[in-house]
């Protein structure tokens, strides 16, 4: 099993260096030179950072969904939408790198108003806003049918998801045990849900992942339960949280699979080096992806275990965070953080 824990050797982050937070003199001045229409959105507090990153010019954006473009109202805020569409027109491409399963994050890519591609399912399809498929690394049934069998405690907390668009995309036993935030998103989600006793008799094919989701204590139970199933080497897992919210979500995906192996895979099928890549995240899922970009930029709302590393921070989910970072891909040698 491999978690986010392990990681593998080499995957430093290459040439991003922060310097020291510094109040200006000038904040209006300021503002007019980071931004093409001379302001920042209202939104965006008046403490200015210097960041400064090397000169290689950046080719490929991939950016996360939940927590990083999405805003604490779950949209996408002006200032970041014109910001993307900005980047897009300069010869940046974009792509949406997500724990979400493809449809769901379609109509959060469809508000952009441009072709791109998405990263779904934290790095296990990768799917052109059109539909068309470039990679899937799925499953094996039976690897999924011993994990479910091994935590038979989590039975409630259990969803199993899969590559389709059909009743049945979404599996789980009950809903009783998965925690308001989550059931909220599963009743958005009620059309590709299907309820099957024991889940086990569902994996007739195939799946994208197992997934456990809960309170952050319920979850932190189901983390330690997996750690001593005993299947290194076979399953990627991965944990996404939201505190604020009491929810935790551990992904449970083939060997190998995340978002950083699917970043890279597209930036090589792309002809994209390592030092062309910036990616901005701001959970445990993001930590491959931001490692494999070379410059890794953090939302200022990003959690501890990002916020340790040292790379670039931006601004937070709230105040504009990405299109910050996106002058910073632009070209400009500073740009303002929270």
């Amino acid at each position: 099993m491999v978690s986010q824990s392990q990681r593998a050797a080499g995957t430093a982050s290459g040439g991003v260096t922060c310097s020291t937070v510094k109040l200006r003199a000038s904040l209006n001045e300021q503002r007019r030179r980071l931004s093409p229409r001379g302001r920042w959105p209202d939104t965006c507090d008046d403490k200015i950072g210097v960041v400064k990153i090397s000169k290689a010019p950046i080719r490929l954006l991939a950016t996360d969904i939940d927590g990083t473009l999405l805003n604490p109202q779950f949209q996408i805020s002006q200032g970041d939408l014109m910001a993307l569409r900005r980047a897009h027109a300069a010869g940046i491409e974009i792509v949406l790198v997500t724990g979400r399963r493809h449809t769901f994050a379609l109509p959060i890519a469809q508000q952009l108003g441009f072709d791109l591609w998405l990263i779904s399912s934290n790095g296990a399809v990768t799917r052109s806003l059109a539909g068309e498929t470039f990679h899937r690394d799925l499953m094996p049934a039976e690897t999924c049918r011993t994990v479910c069998g091994a935590m038979q405690e989590f039975r409630g907390n259990t969803v199993v998801t899969f590559d389709k668009e059909t009743k049945g995309t979404i599996v789980l036993e009950r809903l009783d045990e998965l925690g308001s935030s989550i059931r909220r998103w599963l009743e958005k989600n009620m059309e590709y849900i299907e309820f099957v006793v024991p889940i086990e008799k569902a994996l007739v094919s195939d799946p994208v992942q197992a997934m456990f989701c809960g309170t952050m204590a319920r979850m932190s139970e189901a983390l330690r339960a997996l750690e001593g199933v005993g299947m290194d080497g076979t399953v990627t897992v991965l944990r996404t949280e939201y505190p604020e919210r009491d929810l935790s979500m551990i992904d449970v995906l083939n060997a190998g699979c995340s978002k950083g192996h699917a970043l890279e895979r597209w930036a090589a099928h792309r002809g994209y080096r390592r030092e062309e890549v910036m990616a901005v995240g701001d959970n445990h899922n993001d930590i491959e992806m931001l490692e494999f970009a070379g410059h890794p930029v953090i939302m200022g709302n990003a959690c501890e275990e990002l916020l340790s590393r040292g790379w670039t921070v931006t601004r937070g989910n709230d105040a504009c965070g990405i299109a910050a970072a996106i002058d910073l891909a632009l070209g400009a040698e500073t740009f303002i953080v929270g």
